[in-house]
């Protein structure tokens, strides 16, 4: 069974995520033949000023 996680920023829509999810997925079914069903994707959102980019948190940068 595989387990992808996937570390992102905040502020994504639900329909995105949801995309997300369907694509890496699809991505790994077709790279492993993993069976669509046994493949388990987690997203793991954070607030901006809990990343950093060069030594500044993404919310104080803007992004």
């Amino acid at each position: 069974m595989p387990i992808i996680q996937v570390n992102l920023m905040e502020g994504r829509s639900d329909e995105q995520k949801e995309a997300l999810i369907h694509e890496i997925t699809e991505a790994v079914h077709l790279a492993i033949e993993a069976p669509r069903e046994s493949v388990r994707v987690l997203l793991n959102e954070m607030p901006k000023q809990h990343f950093g980019i060069g030594g500044q948190s993404a919310r104080k940068l803007g992004r």
